[in-house]
């Protein structure tokens, strides 16, 4: 800038009172002389005035493409304006960190390749990068930039980062805290004290988190309101970190105040909405006398919203407002519903399937132009088109067209439907378990599926195709099928099993389905363990159908905390072949989970199941019922209780009658790596004709569900047990549901 001041006190008399003839821009790159021509607002045949152009300068400089500009008068009144523009980034390298830190580094710098190169934006990138690192909990990042010329215009710029030393939290204190302890808090706090083992996925690495340090006392307030202590202050974090160790220690003071209840629950309505307040107050949890919980309040909210949103009002608003009885300690709600318009579908707009078919997404969606707005019904869509597989992510968004109109955007992000895998697994039953695996879910972008699986344990060997198009021509019916072959070594003899079937549905609304399949298989038997039997199987071939129905309720798929599993069949046997035999099998479970109503996640599960073959001619040696191990009764080896009979001069290995039972109570152990206890009990029989057999199994079971999918560790004692009772103290599963 000297330069150009200089040149101006020199120049400055003789531009006076000349007029500008010629005006001639030099050395400019990056805009255009017309544009520099326009910015300055100087044109041939004005008068030379020093202020304009001073002006002028300014205002180029400020463009930040340039490192130097000056002007000249070369006579005649010709004025030119020279420019030194920056050089350009051609290139720019991080160096010093890992790769996984790279790409976010990069992203973060505000410069990218193409720009003009600025010494302070450089510089402000760096600090930029310390405060990233200071924010992960690192602390003394010294960050480094150069440049290097490439030719006059280009430059690489070089980042080369020291990364600081990690500062980790030794121990948090609540001063002032009774009724609430550490263990409270935790889980709701991102700055925690570090745990014995801080290196192992799922426990506390201890590191300070700057960024979320401001809001750890509101969570931990938040937390008290979940108590009822409506009062409660909870101070500023005192962070105090010893930089020899690099280690810290944070303190709260806390004032508790007293813990609330519930007092009246009171919600207030426009008379001409068409649901009445008792409702309303049944899909509520917070009941009078109850301590105060905000989480639950905001659930109860959310709830009252849902149910006054299925009438059409998707607009609603539930205004609480809590009126405290200080002396009482009593606390009492008042919601106020403000329904607003009833709204209609105007449109359904799908965006994000470059694969998957529209009406495909379509089917799964209960809503349509013209409909009444139905919050459960947006839920329920968004679910179904979760179970499809077809999708990775599902978000359903609300934009506003009028005032009673609303479109549905459905954002979806295609997960991958075809695969080529393998896993591999173990229980205790069978041992090792490998599995591989060629399917696509979701063929062509059509919803049909394909698969072939091959499998191997110590006791079998399988493979099977299957194919299903669960909604032909987008209805609500289905058709499938299978090809299989299974090699199995059971306790008492081994079989080999050649089939196939087919199979129509159709569904029943949205939790129940019902099907018709037809079964043709082949079964082989060899290698009988005991030689002085008079062993009389010939191979059989069996012809039947399969008439079926399904209910289905359940909130998740792996871990149900409420709802209902629902599964029946009658098999018919004898449309040719050997097998002649009716049988009924009938599964139920239930789930009803407690997090709402003790304030604790206790999940109890109910499970049967009920089996009856009726012989109409005859039974294959296969399809009499055995009971034991995971799936009916724990404590003893899979299938391994079972009567034996003499049939035609033979011996048959298991029942035609079969009823088990099964009551667990799941609790959490360890939530942040979501690891559960369970206790069971359970009590099975099975006979021919009648319970001849019974017997119980009783202990706890580890349920994880890991990265690889639920693990189930079963520790398990017989009851009712009797001599020559094949029993087993643990089980051991993958991927199972719980």
């Amino acid at each position: 800038m000297k330069k150009i001041l200089i040149l101006l006190f020199l120049i400055n008399f003789s531009l006076q009172a000349e007029v500008i003839k010629k005006l001639t821009f030099d050395g400019l790159v990056h805009i255009s002389k017309e544009i520099a021509s326009e910015m300055i607002g100087i044109k041939v045949g004005d008068d030379v005035d020093i202020e304009k152009i001073d002006s002028a300068i300014k205002i180029l400089y400020r463009q930040g493409y340039f490192e130097d500009v000056w002007v000249e008068d070369v006579g005649n009144g010709e004025i030119v304006f020279h420019f030194k523009e920056k050089p350009t980034i051609a290139n720019i390298e991080v160096s010093g960190i890992s790769d996984n830190d790279k790409e976010e580094v990069l992203s973060m710098l505000g410069m990218r390749k193409g720009e003009v190169y600025d010494e302070e934006k450089a510089t402000l990138s760096g600090l930029k990068i310390e405060k990233y690192y200071e924010s992960q909990g690192y602390f003394d990042t010294v960050v480094e930039h150069t440049k290097e010329f490439i030719n006059k215009r280009a430059v690489n710029v070089k980042f080369f980062i020291n990364r600081g030393e990690e500062v980790v939290i030794k121990s948090v204190k609540l001063c002032g805290a009774k009724a609430l302890s550490y263990s409270d808090i935790e889980p709701n706090i991102a700055n925690k004290e570090a745990e014995w083992l801080p290196w192992m996925w799922g426990f506390n690495d201890g590191k300070l988190r700057l960024e979320d340090l401001p809001y750890d006392s509101a969570r931990i307030k938040d937390t008290y309101m979940k108590y009822g202590y409506l009062d409660a202050k909870v101070s500023t974090p005192f962070l105090k970190a010893y930089l020899d160790s690099y280690s810290a220690t944070l303190t709260y003071n806390i004032d508790e105040g007293k813990q609330y209840k519930i007092g009246s629950v009171k919600i207030d309505k426009p008379e001409d909405l068409n649901i009445s307040v008792e409702e309303l107050k049944d899909e509520m949890v917070l009941k009078q006398g109850d301590v105060f919980d905000i989480d639950r309040l905001r659930r109860d909210i959310k709830r009252v919203e849902t149910a006054v949103a299925d009438l059409g009002y998707a607009y609603v608003r539930v205004v609480p407002d809590i009126q405290k009885r200080d002396k009482k300690a009593i606390a009492d709600v008042y919601l106020r519903v403000i329904p607003g318009q009833k709204v209609y579908i105007n449109d359904v707009i799908i965006s994000g399937n470059s694969r998957t078919i529209d009406r495909v997404i379509r089917r799964e969606i209960y809503l349509a132009a013209g409909d009444l707005y139905n919050r459960t019904d947006l839920k329920d869509s968004k679910s179904a088109l979760k179970r499809s597989s077809y999708f990775e992510d599902v978000k359903i968004k609300e934009q506003r067209v009028s005032k009673d109109k609303i479109n549905l955007i459905v954002e979806v992000k295609e997960a991958r439907t075809g695969s080529i895998g393998g896993g591999i697994g173990y229980g205790s039953a069978d041992g090792l378990l490998l599995n591989l695996n060629v399917s696509d879910s979701n063929v062509f972008g059509s919803g049909i599926r394909v698969s072939v699986d091959i499998e191997r344990s110590e006791k079998q060997l399988s493979g099977k195709i299957s194919f299903k198009n669960p909604r032909v021509f987008d209805s609500i019916y289905s058709v499938g099928g299978s090809v299989y072959r299974e090699d199995y070594e059971g306790y008492d003899y081994d079989t080999l099993t050649t089939g196939f079937n087919v199979s129509v549905g159709r569904r029943f609304g949205r939790n129940w389905a019902g099907s018709l399949s037809y079964v043709l298989q082949d079964v082989q038997y060899s290698n009988f363990n005991d030689p002085t039997i008079n062993v009389n199987y010939p191979d059989t071939l069996k012809s039947a159908i399969i008439p079926s129905a399904t209910y289905k309720s359940t909130d998740d798929f792996y871990l149900p905390r409420e709802g209902i599993d629902f599964r029946t069949s009658l098999e018919y046997a004898g449309l040719g072949g050997d097998a002649k035999f009716i049988k009924s099998s009938t599964r139920f479970n239930y789930y009803y989970g407690l997090r709402d109503k003790i304030r604790y996640d206790l999940i109890l599960r109910y499970k049967s199941q009920f089996h009856y073959i009726v012989d109409n001619g005859y039974i294959p040696l296969e399809e009499y019922l055995e009971m034991g191990g995971i799936g009916s009764v724990r404590g003893y080896e899979s299938r391994s209780i079972y009567p034996t009979h003499i049939v035609d001069g033979s011996t048959v290995y298991g029942g035609n009658i079969m009823f088990a039972n099964s009551i667990e109570a799941s609790f959490p152990l360890i939530k942040r790596v979501k690891m559960r206890g369970a206790l069971f009990l359970d009590y099975g029989m099975i006979g021919q004709d009648n319970f001849d057999y019974i017997r119980a199994g009783t202990g706890m079971v580890l349920e994880w569900v890991s990265p690889m999918g639920p693990i189930s560790l079963v520790f398990a004692q017989p009851l009712l047990e009797e001599a020559g009772d094949k029993t087993s103290n643990f089980e051991f599963t993958i991927g199972r549901q719980f």
